[in-house]
């Protein structure tokens, strides 16, 4: 720990050398821009976590604050996300509040642990097409999770697809002035032109006109309700009422996971666009004590947004103060704009998390991978995309890199073995073997999935000398070895001479503790294939030798 504040001062000094006035004033400028965007976001991914609109804000204040201050980087912003949502909706529908409280403080922990243990890593072992595919089945449960304020109904069921399915099944009569509110902000968002977007973001128009019209015209629509004017949610946890069942466990572990994955992506993304480096332990640190500190006061789990991260490096964020300039300004948004913020639609906020979940879908990745036709890929995306609707995080993540390990291994195991008779032009004027000698072309790994293939591969080399070319060769384990030490012995009773090539350092000294070398003599081994044949040449045959 105390190394981690060593480096954390260390970072503060520098990104703070040289601030002045006129550096602080961009900072400024691009929290106001930030908090312009985040107000409508954290309204509705507050009500869209099956909680409240208090609780989206409490937690876009307190990470703004918390994790901003203590972030891995200087422009990452943290705060309710969509993806989130996904997740926080099916625990509200079993649990309450209560229980996305307790399995925020889990998450939290989690956390911490991972940014102590270096775990942050292992993010990278997760393919793209994997992770686009959770990203787009997280969109697709959004939006789903939407479907009854948009229609202004409300039905039975514990996971969306459920709930959704029992609207249509049941014959619910939609609430036409919800829909009328809720169709008009979707269409706003589509048609909003971007050169505005850059002064007034259209999520922020759209529920400000939708509050306004609904208001004036006195609409029969459930509305956000009202806004407390503290950041201490009235049924926020405390240590008294804190208990971890099994299912609140799992839960939080799928909440860190996505904290994880959701806070390291936006660091790798924003760190390009402003060129500087996550500090990816310290991140999922401050992340960590972020959602432990949010229960405690009523806000729902949080993580680095990637929308609101490269809105503040596109309006020139310099320091982490953004971040910091944008939670004061939504406090302030609390104090004095509750009134009208508890007049907004429910339908508004979620025609306005219709298109985030759209938007949310990295488009660009998706075209590479179906255009280009990687179908291993188109798998990986499928399988995770369907696996996040039907399941969970949890289990589409293990399903997309358990598939994408397999279709790996397999193709590894697509071992090339050509063994060819010794083609006299390609001697360079040297004399050839004065035995009958072939050359066996090895390329790929030589690993379990592989050794049966490569053995049954062998069975065409018939000579009275074997040259092994192995340059292709970037790894062998122990059953290869073993296949190997168990075929040169057999050859070396029949009177086969067997010599080694181009071996890469690793597959040389493996080669040696596996006790090949003691079979074939360390006189063996050879740079190259050709001093190996004239190796061969210089040897005089013994009939005896070769059991002839």
């Amino acid at each position: 720990m105390s190394g981690l504040a060593t480096d954390y001062i260390a970072d503060l000094k520098r990104e703070f050398s040289g601030y002045s006035a006129e550096l602080f004033g961009k900072d400024a400028l691009a929290g106001a821009t930030v908090a312009a965007v985040a107000l409508p976001l954290a309204l509705a991914f507050g009500v869209g976590s099956g909680v409240d609109a208090a609780a989206g804000l409490i937690s876009a204040i307190v990470s703004a604050l918390v994790i901003g201050g203590l972030s891995g980087a200087s422009f990452q912003i943290s705060g309710p996300t969509g993806a989130m949502t996904a997740v926080l909706i099916p625990l509200s529908v079993r649990f309450g509040f209560s229980g996305i409280l307790a399995a925020g403080v889990v998450s939290g922990i989690l956390l911490v642990l991972a940014g102590l243990t270096k775990a942050g890593r292992l993010v990278n072992i997760i393919p793209m097409p994997v992770i686009t595919g959770f990203t787009s089945g997280i969109a697709i449960v959004i939006a789903l999770g939407q479907v009854e304020p948009f229609l202004g109904v409300a039905s039975k069921g514990v996971e969306t697809l459920e709930r959704v399915y029992n609207i249509f099944a049941h014959g619910l009569t939609p609430n036409p002035h919800a829909v009328a509110v809720g169709a008009s902000v979707l269409l706003l968002l589509i048609v909003w032109p971007a050169k505005w977007a850059s002064r007034v973001p259209g999520s922020l128009a759209g529920i400000v006109l939708a509050a306004t019209a609904s208001s004036a015209l006195n609409l029969p629509v459930a509305t956000v309700g009202e806004i407390p004017k503290t950041l201490l949610h009235e049924s926020r946890l405390t240590l008294d009422a804190l208990s971890f069942p099994e299912p609140i466990l799992v839960a939080g572990a799928s909440i860190a996971a996505l904290g994880m994955i959701e806070s390291l992506l936006c660091g790798l993304a924003g760190g390009r666009m402003k060129g500087e480096k996550l500090n990816v332990d310290r991140e999922l640190i401050a992340q960590g004590l972020g959602n432990i500190v949010l229960p405690f006061l009523g806000g729902v789990p949080a993580t680095a947004a990637i929308a609101r991260t490269s809105v503040a490096i596109k309006s020139g964020c310099r320091t982490r103060l953004t971040g910091i300039v944008q939670g004061v300004i939504l406090s302030l948004s609390m104090f004095l704009l509750g009134p009208f913020m508890s007049k907004i639609p429910l339908a508004a906020l979620a025609g306005v998390l219709m298109v985030t979940a759209w938007r949310m879908n990295e488009w660009h990745s998706i075209r590479y991978i179906f255009g280009r036709k990687f179908r291993s890929g188109a798998a990986s995306f499928l399988i995770t995309l369907v696996a996040t609707v039907v399941f969970d995080l949890t289990i589409a993540i293990a399903a997309g890199v358990v598939f994408a390990v397999v279709v790996f291994v397999a193709r590894l195991s697509e071992l090339e073995v050509t063994v060819s008779e010794i083609d006299p032009d390609r001697l360079r004027g040297k004399s050839g073997p004065r035995v009958h000698a072939q050359v066996v072309y090895v390329t790929g790994p030589i690993f379990f999935a592989a050794t049966e293939r490569f053995e049954a591969a062998l069975h065409r080399a018939d000579a009275q000398a074997l040259v092994f070319s192995m340059r292709g060769v970037p790894y062998i384990d122990a059953s290869g070895a073993q296949m190997l030490w168990n075929f040169c012995t057999s050859q070396k009773k029949k009177g086969v001479i067997v010599f080694f090539s181009a071996l890469q350092p690793k597959v040389r000294e493996l080669l040696n503790r596996a006790g090949i070398g003691s079979i074939v003599g360390k006189d063996a081994f050879f740079d190259d294939a050709l001093s190996a044949i004239e190796a061969l040449s210089k040897r005089e045959p013994a009939l005896e030798e070769y059991n002839l």
